[in-house]
């Protein structure tokens, strides 16, 4: 695969690059920048599990199998992990 076919934008690098910050915010993977896990930012990562939520009900239906299934299981993976965090005085709920 040349650079250039690496560099195309698609929907699961999208997809995935947000799980990857959600999971940064969430304090369980490193800032690939500052090479140091950061500090739980869970109102930043609520933010991205919603915004990944508000992308799978606007493209319902427009998705390839492989696309939907790939966003669900996103989904479910970065809730999961979300509802695990200690509860420090969150008062937000996940759609």
């Amino acid at each position: 695969m040349s650079e250039e076919q690496n560099s195309e934008a698609t929907f699961h690098l999208f997809i995935t690059s947000l799980m990857m910050q959600a999971l940064i915010a969430l304090g369980e993977l490193e800032n690939p920048i500052t090479k140091k896990k950061e500090e739980e930012n869970l109102a930043q990562a609520k933010l991205l599990i919603d915004t990944l939520s508000m992308l799978e009900e606007k493209t319902k239906n427009n998705l390839t199998k492989e696309e939907s299934e790939t966003l669900s299981a996103i989904l479910y993976e970065l809730r999961m992990r979300f509802v695990a965090k200690p509860d420090k005085s969150r008062k937000t709920s996940l759609s």
